[in-house]
């Protein structure tokens, strides 16, 4: 078990202990900002008084600034009464009521990101109310939230968008959809677990290992959809933090049980460049299968949940990963709760880290999507 919710089985492969072990103390010892937001001391800046009672909300930004919000409304979203859209692409087809009226979170860190630029001028209608979440330096978004005489909540400028989901960019919504913050943030919890610390430094130096052995793909195997936009959330985590200098992992998010009958032959089969997390849910509400409706031929079926008959083929999968010797570790969230997610935001985010240091590259920035954001510009330009 790494926490009471969540049943971890590591990868078996365990080296670079003691250097990974270093790694982490000199981390969880930092005194910064990012790691502060993961704790209950920190203090969210903003006040929800004047909303807290609206009903419709719309989150509009890019990666980062939306995925982990959207995250934790699809995660938990049977506990969510209010309505939330999340606009974090764009859309040429979007269809827009005038009609309805709506909060908006405009959240870019910069203030300066084309395509919330681009949803927020199509978006906004007078009788709208903005709240802009965006650094405390000029930029588009902050001129924009001043014309509009819009509140504006500081974002936190040493806290990268990816890793911003327990600060206020991902806090602030979660209160509006009824949350706790405090509960999210289980970083002082966490620190005192040894499992949990101990299966960091046990996986880090698996997935090292797979990285000097040329196995860079990441292949998340998926059996719980609501948490399809963690996962994403995840995806971006890996591949935005650690993709530089010729290194990386690439993170690729596959559907269960769709994806068996797809790419499973590929992952059986295949080139073994691949390393495997299975993530799954216990789910309490879950439609049966009626017996009486069944054929003779199917009748073990009968009176079975559709998220046990899920549970069933995920294990049935890792028993053939485990017979071929395809490595992979295995997720099991056991209770879907605040503090759940809040432990898993925090064990990633560590991970990566760690898995940026060992392999020698900055896990906070991202200095070639920088290089589109130019060229774009460039295209406009008569």
């Amino acid at each position: 078990m790494l926490t009471k919710s969540i049943n971890l089985k590591n990868f078996k492969i365990f080296k670079n202990k003691k250097k990974i072990e270093k790694k982490l103390k000199v981390l969880l010892n930092e005194k910064n900002q990012l790691i502060k937001s993961l704790s209950k001391s920190y203090n969210d800046r903003y006040d929800l008084k004047k909303i807290k009672s609206n009903k419709n909300f719309r989150v509009i930004g890019m990666g980062g600034s939306a995925l982990g919000s959207q995250a934790i409304y699809n995660f938990l979203r049977e506990k969510i009464k209010k309505k939330f859209l999340f606009f974090n692409n764009l859309n040429s087809f979007q269809k827009i009521n005038k009609k309805d009226k709506f909060t908006n979170l405009i959240i870019s860190k910069s203030g300066n990101t084309l395509e919330t630029i681009t949803n927020a001028n199509i978006l906004i209608n007078r009788k709208d109310e903005n709240i802009f979440i965006t650094e405390d330096k000029p930029s588009y978004l902050l001129k924009l939230a001043s014309k509009l005489k819009s509140e504006v909540v500081h974002h936190n400028n040493f806290i990268g968008g990816r890793y911003s989901v327990l600060s206020e960019v991902g806090m602030l919504p979660a209160n509006l959809m009824g949350f706790n913050p405090k509960k999210f943030r289980q970083f002082d919890n966490l620190i005192k677990n040894k499992k949990f610390l101990n299966s960091l430094v046990l996986n880090t130096g698996a997935i090292l290992d797979f990285v000097k052995k040329k196995k860079f793909n990441s292949i998340i195997i998926n059996y719980d959809e609501k948490s399809d936009y963690f996962l994403q959330w995840y995806q971006q985590l890996v591949a935005e933090s650690l993709g530089k200098k010729g290194k990386g992992i690439l993170p690729i998010i596959s559907t269960m049980p769709k994806d068996n009958h797809s790419v499973m032959q590929l992952y059986l089969d295949g080139f073994k460049n691949n390393f495997y997390t299975f993530f799954s849910c216990e789910e309490k509400n879950s439609n049966k299968l009626n017996k009486e409706n069944l054929l003779p031929s199917h009748k073990y079926l009968g009176f079975h949940t559709l998220n046990e008959i899920i549970l069933r083929q995920k294990k049935a999968t890792e028993n053939v990963f485990s017979k071929k010797k395809i490595p992979f570790r295995s997720f099991e969230i056991k209770k879907r709760s605040e503090k759940t997610l809040g432990e898993l935001f925090c064990y990633f985010i560590f991970e990566t880290i760690l898995l940026g240091r060992s392999l020698n590259v900055n896990p906070f920035d991202q200095p070639s999507v920088e290089l589109i954001k130019i060229e774009t510009k460039k295209q406009f330009k008569v």
